[in-house]
C-alpha cells in the first residue's frame, strides 16, 4: 500500500516530527519530504517504502482506503 500526501503530514504530526525528523529516520534528503508532501512530485517507489516503513517504526499504523471512507493514520497501541 502506497501512502498518500496528506497520510504523511497526519503522521508527522501525531508524531509531532518536523519534516527534517522525518528525512533523518527515512535516511532520504529534506527536499524529498518537503516535495512529496507538497505535491511537488512523487518519489521513487522505495522513497515512499522508506517513510512508510519510517513511520511505521515509530508509531503509525496506516488504514487503508475503504468504500465508504478515505485512507487515514492512527498510533499503534502500545502492547501491554
Amino acid at each position: 500500500m502506497e501512502i498518500t500526501i496528506e497520510q504523511c503530514r497526519a503522521a508527522r504530526a501525531l508524531l509531532e516530527l518536523s519534516q527534517q525528523e522525518l528525512a533523518t529516520i527515512s535516511s532520504l534528503g529534506l527536499s524529498t519530504i518537503r516535495d512529496f508532501e507538497k505535491g511537488r512530485r512523487i518519489p521513487h517507489t522505495n522513497n515512499i517504502l522508506g517513510i512508510k516503513v519510517a513511520l511505521e517504526q515509530s508509531g503509525i499504523e496506516f488504514i487503508p482506503e475503504t468504500p465508504t471512507s478515505g485512507p487515514g493514520v492512527r498510533l499503534k497501541k502500545e502492547s501491554q
